[in-house]
């Protein structure tokens, strides 16, 4: 056991050399950074700034009068504290998009790396209602530990002078082993029976937060091949991830499945950045030799001779074998010391254990130890929340949304790995009654207000700048169209209203309407 843990924390010098999977990981980390920063660029203001659905300001404040003392800074760990303006939220997010491409081009990228942890969790933590979403502490789980992973300096290329240790290298391939291996779990732990029938990818394809084109054909293949996904995803999340700790050429059989699973679930469904951030942490199975001979094999035809110098440049370059700094014992015993710590952690919070689970406890707030479990209960049913305005109370109309199914005829739309934090928020509303998701209500009283930063979350302003007297918000349920219908008309939906989902409410606070209820659970 010592000498275990003693190769665990050792740096990765003896192993097939892997500075290639690791600059290709920390280049994608990078890019997915950047698309959570941009997406918070258009959407922040409308989300949370002063004119928002869900002000930072407001919220901090109340923070403040609960926790007064510094146990305010450890319940929202956020640089907003400072000053939560929108100017404050644009500079916050403007500099994590400078972050993101500085990690891209492998600019200093442990400090860069830090920035864009420390200022997408600066965002996170008062997001509120807008950051309930296992991706967002996924992607902060693996900024927190590439800090240590990253090699030091201005331009380290590959990095071949600063290896990583090992146990940075298995603190991501633990939580892409969890990711997997805990959502395995809670589907058989919810006790959901469409996992143990077999029918949970009937509807899946129809019924997730935002569809695409692609599966609503996948939608309608036969039940045999939804059954047959069923078993893979299960035998994939229980069984086959356990490859992960296994010799080389089972870790590679295993990229090669995940990578084809994660492939198929980005082109039928929009999880914003969740599954390329999956699909990339499983480069990390790999090691340069592979990478080697994927890259020979694709330039074989063209660049052959050119691309075998190249491969053998490369295999030099980022080799163990030349001179490398060794890190400071003090650095190196910091290092184990955090990451036991989240390794820990990690494990308590989802097998908890009482007054041992204590470390998970501590860092909750910052979202980088935690536990997962996707679609531990599959949705049945397709609800979409309608907001329209009227001047009258007679014609309504409907403001239209960016990306969420609305108009039966138009195409289902891929956006991943962008997120449309708005759009999701409302098709999770639509599963329960107005009373568990309050901020639909404020949504509604800012489009009275005519918010521009609201207004912004929207496709377009269909009263011209103009705010309606009153506006509701209506509920709808959605089926994809058959082949039939969609030949005869080219509808990729079709719809039924069924009902108010909140109530009407106009300019004076006495006008809400007295039909504020639960919406109904069946059509």
């Amino acid at each position: 056991m010592p000498l275990a843990l003693a190769r665990l924390f050792a740096p990765a010098a003896l192993d097939p050399p892997r500075l290639v999977p690791r600059w290709l990981w920390l280049r994608a980390l990078g890019l997915i950074f950047l698309s959570a920063f941009t997406a918070l660029a258009f959407q922040i203001r409308g989300l949370i700034g002063a004119l928002g659905i869900l002000p930072a300001d407001d919220y901090l404040r109340h923070v403040a009068e609960i926790a007064p003392s510094v146990e305010r800074f450890w319940f929202v760990p956020s640089l907003f504290w400072v000053n939560a303006s929108d100017g404050a939220l644009m500079a916050v997010v403007t500099i994590g998009i400078i972050s993101s491409v500085l990690v891209i081009a492998n600019v200093w990228p442990r400090v860069s790396i830090a920035l864009c942890t420390i200022l997408f969790m600066t965002c996170i933590a008062v997001l509120q209602d807008f950051s309930s979403y296992q991706s967002d502490g996924m992607l902060l789980e693996a900024g927190f530990i590439s800090i240590f992973f990253a090699p030091r300096g201005v331009r380290p290329g590959l990095g071949a002078a600063d290896p990583p240790s090992r146990f940075s290298r298995f603190m991501l391939e633990w939580e892409w082993f969890r990711i997997y291996f805990e959502s395995g779990v809670v589907k058989l732990a919810s006790g959901d029976p469409h996992w143990r029938d077999l029918t949970a990818m009937d509807e899946y394809y129809q019924n997730g937060p935002l569809p695409t084109w692609l599966g609503w054909y996948v939608q309608h293949l036969p039940h045999w091949y939804h059954a047959a996904t069923v078993i893979l995803t299960l035998v994939v999340e229980l069984l086959l991830v356990w490859m992960v700790f296994l010799p080389r050429r089972f870790r590679i059989a295993c990229f090669v499945v995940v990578t084809a699973l994660q492939i198929g679930i980005i082109t039928t469904a929009n999880y914003a950045f969740l599954n390329y951030l999956v699909l990339v942490l499983g480069v990390l199975l790999l090691d340069d030799r592979v990478i080697a001979w994927v890259w020979r094999l694709i330039n074989r035809s063209r660049h052959s001779l050119r691309s075998r110098g190249m491969t053998r440049n490369e295999s030099r370059k980022g080799g163990t074998t030349g001179e490398a700094r060794t890190r400071s014992a003090f650095a190196r015993h910091a290092e184990n010391v955090i990451l036991g710590f989240a390794l820990y952690a990690t494990v308590v919070a989802f097998v908890p254990l009482g007054a041992l689970a204590a470390p998970a406890r501590l860092l909750e707030p910052f979202r980088i130890a935690n536990a997962y479990g996707l679609f531990a209960v599959m949705t049945e049913n397709r609800y979409e929340i309608e907001f329209q305005g009227s001047r009258d109370g007679v014609t309504w109309v409907a403001y239209p949304f960016r990306y969420k199914p609305q108009d039966v005829m138009e195409r289902p739309g891929i956006y991943a790995p962008y997120q449309p934090r708005f759009d999701w928020n409302l098709w999770f509303a639509s599963l329960g009654p107005w009373q568990q998701s309050t901020w639909v209500v404020v949504a509604q009283e800012r489009l009275l207000q005519g918010s521009p930063s609201v207004l912004h979350l929207f496709r377009s302003d269909p009263f011209h700048g103009s705010p309606p007297a009153l506006v509701r918000t209506v509920l709808w349920q959605y089926w994809f169209t058959d082949m039939k219908t969609k030949r005869e008309t080219g509808a990729w939906w079709r719809r039924k209203e069924l009902g108010p989902f909140t109530g009407v409410i106009g300019n004076s606070p006495a006008s809400l309407d007295d039909s504020l209820s639960v919406r109904p659970r069946t059509p």
